[in-house]
C-alpha cells in the first residue's frame, strides 16, 4: 500500500478513536553528500528517508509521534498508542485548535529543478573544480556539497490536503593558507543554474589570503562591518525571538514590544517563504495555512509576532502561516538591503573591524537579548576604509536590540545564507553597525 494511503488510513483511525485534531506530514526524499578534506574527496554517500510526523489532540491534550513502517497493522498500533498517551496527558489550556481548511496554494517559483534531482557523477566534478580553484592560492581546502530532493504530503482532520516537491543544493568550503589563516564560503540554491560554487570558493580563498601574517588582539568599542555570514547568524536568532512561543516561554527580548521602535529606521526585517529560489520557501506551514510575506520590523518598528492558528486565536489576530508542529517559527528571514556597495561601506569606517564569519552565537540572557559570538575565518582591523591587519582572539559581547538600533548602513546586494551557524536560510546584505563591544575570550 502506498505511503499516502497509509497516511489517509491513519487519519481515519485516529478520528475514529476520538482524536479532535490530527496533522499528518509525510516526508520522503533522497540526499547525496560529498565531503572533501585536505583537497581530496573523502566521502560520497546517498541515502533515502521516509517519515510520517504525527500531531494529535483530544480535549486540549497533545501528543506528537512518528511512523517509519508503513502498513495497516503498524498504523493501527500507532493510533492505539497515541490515544492511550493522550489519556495520560495533562490538558494544555492555551491550545485553541489547528487551522481550518481547505486552502488554495500559490506554486513556489524556482523551488524544484529536475536537473538537481538528476545530478549524480557531475557532483564529483563540481567538487573537484572547487578544489582546483582553491589550490591556486590556498594550501588546502575542506567542505561539503549536498544535494536533496524531497516530497511532502500534508493531511489534517480540518480539510487540508497538500503536496510539495522541492530540490536543493548546499555547498560549503573552508580554505587555509596556514593553520591560522582561513576563509569560509558557502552557497545554496534550489536550482542548478543558480548555485554559485565558484564565487563561494573564490571568496573563501580571498579571505584566507587576507588573514595571512601576524595577527593582533583588540578590545573596546568599534564600528564593525559584518559580512553576510556574520550578520545572518544575528538576524536568524532575532527571527527566533519573533515567535510568540519564544515570547511566552521567556526566550525572547521582544515581549511587550509590538508597535514600538526597536531599531534604526533603516532596518526592515521580514519573513518571506514565498521567495523564488528561497531555500526556506514553502507554500504552506505545518498546519496547511498558506505561507505569506510577514513584516517583523518595518523601518525600525516591531510589527508582528509569528503565529500559528492556535496562538492567533488566543491573541485575536490572523495566523501568519508560520506554524511548526509545536511552535511558530520563521521560514526565510530577510534583512532588507540598503543603498551602498561594499566599497562605500568600507569608506565610512575610519577605525573599525571587518568580520567575515562567526560561530558559537549564544544568548546569556534571552529576555534582555544579551549574547556573544566568536569571529572566525578572517577578522580584520580597518583604518580609513582599508584592511590593515588580521585579528585574533576577539569576541563580540553585545545586545541584539542595541545592534539593531546601531545599524548605520546596509549594502545594496543581499546573499542567502545557510550554514552550520545559521539553521534557518537567511537573506542579508553587508551591514555596518556602530559601537560594537569587542572583548577577548576568557
Amino acid at each position: 500500500m502506498k505511503h499516502e494511503e497509509i497516511t489517509q488510513f491513519l487519519l481515519e483511525e485516529l478520528k475514529r478513536k476520538g482524536a479532535d485534531d490530527v496533522i499528518l506530514q509525510l516526508g520522503s526524499g533522497e540526499t547525496t553528500l560529498i565531503k572533501f578534506v585536505n583537497n581530496k574527496i573523502s566521502t560520497t554517500k546517498t541515502w533515502e528517508s521516509t517519515n510520517l510526523s504525527i500531531f494529535a489532540t483530544k480535549n486540549q491534550k497533545i501528543v506528537t509521534s512518528s511512523l517509519r513502517t508503513f502498513d495497516k497493522e503498524t498504523a493501527k498500533k500507532s493510533a492505539e498508542n497515541i490515544i492511550r498517551s493522550l489519556a495520560r496527558m495533562q490538558p494544555n489550556k492555551n491550545f485553541k485548535g489547528i487551522a481550518q481548511g481547505p486552502f488554495k496554494y500559490t506554486k513556489e517559483q524556482d523551488c524544484y529543478d529536475p536537473k538537481v534531482e538528476a545530478l549524480n557523477e557531475e557532483m564529483v566534478d563540481m567538487v573537484k573544480q572547487a578544489i582546483d580553484t582553491a589550490k591556486k592560492k590556498a594550501k588546502r581546502s575542506s567542505g561539503t556539497l549536498e544535494k536533496t530532493s524531497a516530497e511532502s504530503y500534508l493531511l489534517t482532520s480540518n480539510n487540508v490536503e497538500a503536496h510539495e516537491r522541492g530540490t536543493g543544493l548546499y555547498f560549503a568550503i573552508r580554505t587555509l593558507i596556514d593553520k591560522n589563516s582561513s576563509g569560509y564560503g558557502s552557497c545554496i540554491s534550489r536550482m542548478k543554474n543558480k548555485i554559485k560554487i565558484q564565487e563561494a570558493t573564490e571568496h573563501a580563498t580571498h579571505i584566507a589570503q587576507l588573514s595571512k601574517g601576524p595577527k593582533i588582539a583588540m578590545s573596546g568599542s568599534f564600528d564593525v562591518i559584518f559580512a553576510p555570514h556574520a550578520i545572518a547568524a544575528i538576524v536568524d536568532r532575532f527571527a527566533d525571538n519573533a515567535s510568540i512561543f519564544s515570547v511566552e516561554s521567556g526566550l525572547s527580548c521582544l515581549k511587550n514590544q509590538l508597535g514600538k521602535k526597536i531599531a534604526n529606521p533603516l532596518v526592515t526585517i521580514y519573513d518571506d517563504p514565498t521567495r523564488a529560489n528561497g531555500y526556506g520557501s514553502t507554500p504552506y506551514d505545518a498546519e496547511g495555512t498558506p505561507t505569506q510575506k510577514t513584516s517583523i520590523v518595518e523601518k525600525g518598528v516591531f510589527k508582528n509576532y509569528l503565529h500559528n492558528a492556535s496562538t492567533a486565536r488566543r491573541y485575536k489576530v490572523k495566523s501568519t502561516g508560520n506554524a511548526g508542529l509545536i511552535s511558530p517559527r520563521a521560514f526565510s528571514p530577510v534583512l532588507k538591503e540598503g543603498k551602498y556597495n561594499k566599497e562605500e561601506l568600507f569608506r565610512q569606517v575610519k577605525k573599525g573591524i571587518y568580520i567575515t564569519n562567526v560561530w558559537y552565537t549564544r544568548f546569556q540572557n534571552h529576555e534582555t537579548g544579551d549574547f556573544s559570538t566568536i569571529p572566525r575565518d578572517g577578522a580584520f582591523y580597518i583604518e580609513n576604509g582599508k584592511i590593515k591587519k588580521p585579528l585574533k582572539d576577539i569576541r563580540i559581547s553585545e545586545n541584539i536590540l542595541k545592534i539593531l538600533k546601531n545599524i548605520s548602513a546596509l549594502g545594496k546586494e543581499t546573499t542567502q545564507i545557510k550554514s552550520w551557524e545559521v539553521d534557518t536560510p537567511t537573506t542579508v546584505p553587508y551591514t555596518l553597525i556602530k559601537n560594537i563591544n569587542i572583548t577577548k575570550p576568557n
